[in-house]
């Protein structure tokens, strides 16, 4: 059976532990995510959740 090339896509997320995940954020935030993005050669989901990492981290007290 041939499958489509998002069902393919969708296995292989969660294969790998991955879910897609859709935020509404201000203009000045997506941009400077795409900013540290760009100057450290990372994703822009990589940024995303090495500050939510952070962020938690740093709450704990």
């Amino acid at each position: 059976m041939i499958q489509s090339a998002s069902s393919i896509q969708k296995r292989s997320d969660e294969k790998r532990g991955f879910k897609p995940k859709t935020y509404k954020l201000s203009l000045t935030a997506i941009e400077k995510i795409e900013l540290l993005a760009r100057e450290k050669g990372v994703s822009q989901g990589t940024i995303i959740a090495d500050a939510i990492m952070n962020y938690d981290g740093s709450q704990k007290s």
